[in-house]
């Protein structure tokens, strides 16, 4: 059964599931709608969807740092060098149900030297475009384990991040052993993933 989340919480998530190897991090957000009213007596109210283009992206940490630019896997670099975290591709919209972009990541395939990625969305232009994740609904980051297609836990980002142009949403880490999931959360006013990895640097 998963694992509602609140911000900041952590859980183990090789003791939620046993033999755990290879994970799925889903991400997924709602696109925010405008209505327009329509003209004459009895017309109907149009729902119109806006299009923000958000872009999931996993940073590899080495003692909590970011080494260089191929730690990034997002959509320019789909898959880490290591084999170990592949990016399954970038969504345009947020239409739809569930999740938006995925990554997986094959825990016993990442190096000893990585101890932790960090898993960020950020809105792709979003002071040129006046966006901000305060448009966006049901933002939210779970984790699946690949070899039951079960979902171990999930963390809603139901707060207002108003002006928060992208976010980091969690990270896995390494800790005696076993691997974690710490629900993060944090907005930052950062307008790309170059700004948002130099805060790991």
């Amino acid at each position: 059964m998963s694992i509602s989340l609140q911000k900041g919480q952590k859980i183990s998530l090789s003791k939620e599931s046993s033999g755990l190897s290879k994970i799925t991090v889903g991400l997924g957000w709602d696109e925010p709608t405008i209505t327009e009213k329509g003209s004459g007596l009895f017309a109907k109210k149009k729902v119109i969807p806006i299009d923000i283009d958000c872009d999931a992206s996993a940073l590899l940490l080495k003692n909590g740092k970011l080494s260089g630019k191929d730690d990034i896997v997002y959509y320019v670099n789909l898959d880490h060098e290591s084999g170990s975290v592949n990016h399954l591709g970038d969504n345009l919209t947020g239409a739809g149900d569930g999740d938006d972009e995925q990554i997986v990541v094959d825990l016993q395939k990442v190096p000893a030297e990585y101890d932790r990625i960090v898993f960020v969305v950020n809105i792709y232009r979003a002071k040129d475009k006046n966006q901000h994740f305060g448009m966006i609904n049901n933002a939210f980051i779970r984790i699946v384990d690949n070899s039951t297609n079960s979902e171990i836990c999930k963390y809603d980002l139901s707060e207002d991040y108003t002006g928060m142009t992208a976010m980091i949403f969690g990270e896995i880490y390494k800790n005696g052993g076993e691997w974690k999931f710490n629900a993060i959360g944090q907005g930052t006013t950062d307008d790309n993933i170059n700004e948002v990895a130099q805060r790991y640097q």
